[in-house]
């Protein structure tokens, strides 16, 4: 399995290991319960440098991403960023990744761990055969790279501390904790050129640090030894899962796969039908004009039961109805006290109110569909 330049850090800290995506990562420390709260009320901090990270840089970059990605990549000014797909000729989602404009023509895409080959594989391939390609140089830059994720209410509070000093370049020239949600800046660490954007994958306010994977460790131990005093600790993908269920944040794999497109995951804000031409775009639209035949819906369990995991059948409340589909993303949610999960259901089957059999070990159990999120934010 691979490792990230935190490994031993986790092992340092006492991090339960397993595999995820063909990496060896922490998925907990002390218990999922505590991490997900510590999250929920104070600061959580998250190694992300499994993800990958690709530069698309030249003249000829914009075109390109905007013929490749589903989001209108035109929107981002300097400094800012966007959640975006990566989509197939059939509308099939090849990842779903965070895209940055870092320069008037040089763009960051942050894609999935467990996709990196296939993304990167995908682009290249891409960007050969487009028209500007020859204006356009991709770098995976995924193994010179590392990344953490410091997620919470109260991290705005020590962010500042964490990374003095005024930013070098992005979106603002001021304090970070000033930056609004999905900008980015670069400031300078130990010598090197780091990106922090006010970004996150938990429903919570927080921030993301790209860096360079040889002083990611002392980016880590930084935020970490701030960040303490107010109530952070050190989160593993337990709690990064129970989070962004809570707040029905897609998983690739679970919610979005090859087979899935966006507007069938309830996504379609996220796909410019404006901007012109872009892969996939054909059976999107016509998928947008006369809808889909299943799509995805969030449950909550309403008696008591072992929570919902992924593949369990979805079924029709009443003892004779038909299977529906079946669980993409399921847990016991930490802040709520019950069994959620999201699934794709066939239509015309359910709408909000809907009761729903979910079978969990061999027995269905009741729940009801909901709106989205779960999980909001106290004001």
């Amino acid at each position: 399995m691979k490792h990230t330049p935190l490994f031993a850090t986790h092992q340092k800290l006492g991090g339960k290991l397993v595999e995820f995506g063909g990496w060896e990562m922490p998925v907990q420390y002390t218990s999922i319960m505590d991490e997900h709260m510590a999250v929920r009320k104070a600061a959580g901090l998250f190694d992300i440098s499994h993800m990958g990270e690709v530069l698309i840089t030249g003249p000829g970059a914009e075109t390109f991403l905007n013929q490749t990605l589903t989001n209108d990549i035109r929107k981002l000014s300097i400094g800012h960023g966007q959640y975006t797909l990566m989509c197939n000729e059939q509308g099939g989602v090849i990842d779903d990744l965070y895209a940055y404009r870092l320069a008037d023509h040089e763009y960051l895409l942050i894609i999935n761990a467990s996709r990196i080959d296939e993304d990167v594989t995908w682009l290249r391939e891409r960007s050969l055969a487009a028209a500007s390609g020859a204006a356009v140089i991709m770098q995976d830059a995924s193994d010179e790279l590392g990344a953490v994720a410091v997620q919470g209410p109260k991290v705005s509070g020590f962010i500042d501390l964490s990374f003095p000093g005024e930013p070098r370049a992005g979106s603002w020239r001021g304090r970070l904790s000033d930056l609004k949600k999905n900008q980015t800046a670069k400031v300078q660490f130990e010598g090197s050129d780091i990106w922090v954007s006010r970004t996150g994958y938990t429903g919570e306010d927080g921030f993301e640090v790209v860096a360079p994977a040889k002083i990611i460790e002392s980016v880590w131990n930084r935020i970490f030894e701030i960040g303490r005093p107010h109530g952070l600790k050190p989160a593993g993908l337990g709690a990064r899962d129970t989070l962004r269920t809570e707040v029905c944040y897609p998983l690739y794999g679970h919610e979005l796969d090859a087979s899935s497109t966006p507007v069938e995951a309830g996504l379609g804000f996220f796909v410019s039908f404006d901007k012109g031409d872009f892969v996939g775009r054909t059976v999107l639209a016509e998928q947008k004009a006369t809808g889909v035949n299943r799509r995805l819906v969030a449950f909550k369990m309403t008696d008591k039961s072992a929570p919902p995991r992924p593949h369990y059948p979805i079924w029709g409340a009443a003892p004779e109805d038909r299977k529906l589909g079946e669980v993409t993303s399921g847990t016991q949610s930490p802040s709520l006290g019950i069994g959620i999960g999201m699934g794709y259901v066939q239509l015309p089957s359910v709408k909000e109110g809907a009761a729903l059999g979910i079978e969990i070990r061999g027995k269905r159990s009741s729940a009801v569909v909901v709106p989205k999120p779960f999980y909001r934010k106290p004001h």
